[in-house]
């Protein structure tokens, strides 16, 4: 598979690396995957079914995906929006997961306001993630998520299963409620189990700051417990690192 003129390396049975170039250059290969995915799905099954992250990265590829020329390339009626998580805070606050996806440009794209589902992580979180779980199993019928799209704290977390948390732990679960005690709040979040059942997987790191924990997360043995990123991808649903020079700096050398 090629994204543009940029060929995948497969790292292992599991995960796929691309590394781009810069960042300018990795965030426009982010928007050409996401745009590739969609339209691919679209053409299978009529819709695009995909869970959203927060972070810095997203919030620039949301942006230039929003924007000309890129915008036209998918047909958003098409599109369904979920999220990989959420923090505990509603959705007009700065911190909120979906007011930044929406701020930084899918608020303006011609999505039905049905297809958009945020998660209500601002109360009642556990009864609200259940509820979550059955809206993703409702929507989805029998299919799985087209795409998730997560990044990776300096500390190995992704979504909000973060290093020592019991959601780490959960079976038989895609959406749970998840106490950080780093952070000293909860979070909702997916569980491995939806994530690792999507179609497709992409993982965003960017930047000179995650470089060391990138190395050890392929380097190092595994040990989830410390960095919960190595149990994303299976050998059905490989999991896409896209990459910049220079998180991948300590890695490929």
């Amino acid at each position: 598979m090629k994204i543009g003129s940029f060929k995948l390396h497969s790292w292992d049975e599991r995960r796929d690396l691309l590394v781009p170039g810069d960042e300018t250059e990795t965030i426009d290969v982010c928007v050409r995957h996401f745009i590739t995915t969609c339209r691919r799905a679209i053409e299978d099954h009529g819709a695009f079914y995909v869970a959203l992250s927060g972070g810095s990265t997203p919030k620039a590829v949301i942006k230039l995906l929003t924007s000309a020329p890129y915008n036209d390339k998918i047909d958003w009626k098409k599109v369904w929006l979920f999220w990989g998580d959420e923090r505990s805070v509603p959705p007009t606050d700065p911190e909120s997961n979906f007011k930044m996806a929406m701020d930084a440009g899918l608020a303006k794209m011609p999505i039905p306001k049905e297809q958009i589902f945020r998660m209500k992580a601002e109360e009642k979180i556990e009864i609200n993630a259940l509820a979550y779980e059955t809206t993703l199993k409702t929507v989805l019928e029998d299919r799985r998520l087209d795409l998730v799209i997560l990044g990776m704290g300096e500390d190995g977390h992704t979504a909000s299963l973060f290093p020592q948390t019991e959601a780490l732990k959960v079976k038989n679960r895609i959406v749970v409620a998840n106490y950080v005690p780093q952070k000293n709040t909860w979070r909702m979040t997916l569980t491995y189990e939806a994530i690792n059942a999507a179609q497709n997987i992409v993982i965003y790191v960017l930047g000179a700051s995650k470089k060391e924990t990138v190395k050890e997360v392929f380097r190092s043995k595994e040990q989830f417990e410390r960095y919960p990123i190595q149990l994303i991808g299976t050998k059905n649903s490989k999991a896409l690192w896209i990459l910049d020079s220079q998180a991948a700096s300590e890695l490929i050398k």
